[in-house]
This record gives C-alpha cells, structure tokens and sequence, in this order.
C-alpha cells in the first residue's frame, strides 16, 4: 500500500480524534512508529489492519470510517492542495461528476506509483448516475467508501444538495448511486481559479 494512504489516515485520526488515540493505536498494532512515510510502500495487510482496530477502538464500521476519511480529504484545512485539484475539475458539480473518468490518470501526475481506482460514471438521467468504483486496483476492500465520503464533501463544497448511496460491491467492484436532487442549493465554497495578486 502507498504510504501516502496510511499517512491519510494517520492524518484523520490524529486530527479528528487526537495525537493520543494515533499513539495508542501504534502501540496497540505494535508498528514500532508512530509516523508513516508517504512515499515509501507498506504491505497491504498492515493498512487492514490499522482499519480493522480503528473500527474496535471506535465502534464503527470500517465502511463509516472510509467514508469520514473521504469527507476529511476534501473538507480538512490540512488537505486543501487537494481540494483545489478537484475543483479544477469544473464549475458546477455536474462537471465534477463527469471529469471523474479522468481522475485517476490525473492523480498519476502527481504520484506516478500511487494506485487508485479507476471510476467510470454511467449517467441514465439528467439527475441519476451510477459510479462504478473499480476498487480491486487500489487494493483496499471497500474503497468505494471513501469515494461517497469525497462526493459528498464535494456536493458541500459546490454547493448542491446530493442523495448518495453506497450500493454495495462485488468482485471488485463497487457500485455509488448518484441523484443529483439541485445544482445551486446553497452558496457553497469559495473558490478561484486563479491566485489574487497582492
């Protein structure tokens, strides 16, 4: 597993439930750290596990727990690099939505050995999707998760009101329904596509 995704959790957790519960949950897993490198590689059971004994020491699904890592992704200030990324994907969340084919090749621009999934975005309506999330590739059963927690932070941030609905996975594949309810429901974030000169 990339160690960019460990240290994405390591972030969550430190700054969702504090330095103590990380330190404890180190020790408890028996890492022999208490830091993951982002750049180096780790082996894919060790990232199950940390997941696996957050959900104890939380009691939480793993699911919920992929989800909230998701949303603090693009929601935490500590992550807003990659929540301007994204919203370079377009102006309105309908855009969003369908430049997400291409965000796997994107995000190999700037991490050439970091595996996601690839996304593939079937629109049946105006106002229904379905999000096929092809997560047998970033090797982390129930990576769909973190994709509904990133939509729906998303939907926040461009201001559309969103119904989400993890479907389910199988053989690899995990299936997010997509109902796009209003495009303009609140103001949403601030956002600019260019630096303001001072």
């Amino acid at each position: 597993m990339h160690g960019s995704i460990n240290r994405a959790i390591e972030r969550f957790v430190r700054d969702t439930y504090g330095r103590d519960v990380w330190i404890e949950l180190t020790k408890k897993l028996q890492l022999g750290f208490v830091e993951f490198e982002p750049m180096l590689n780790y082996e894919d059971d060790l990232t199950i596990r940390l997941l696996d004994e957050l959900s104890r020491e939380l009691s939480q699904s793993r699911a919920d727990i992929l989800e909230d890592i998701g949303t603090y992704l693009m929601s935490h200030a500590n992550f807003e690099p990659l929540r301007r990324l994204l919203r370079f994907s377009g102006v309105t969340f309908l855009d969003f939505l369908h430049s997400l084919d291409d965000l796997q090749a994107r995000t190999r621009l700037a991490l050439a050995d970091l595996e996601l999934p690839m996304l593939e975005l079937r629109e049946f309506a105006t106002d229904f999707f379905c999000l096929t999330v092809h997560s047998e590739q970033a090797r982390l059963p129930g990576f769909g998760h973190v994709v509904t927690g990133l939509l729906r932070a998303m939907a926040d941030d461009y201001g559309a009101l969103v119904f989400l609905q993890h479907k389910g996975g199988r053989d690899g594949r995990e299936i997010i329904e997509v109902r796009l309810l209003e495009t303009a429901y609140a103001s949403g974030r601030e956002f600019e596509l260019g630096a303001r000169a001072g």
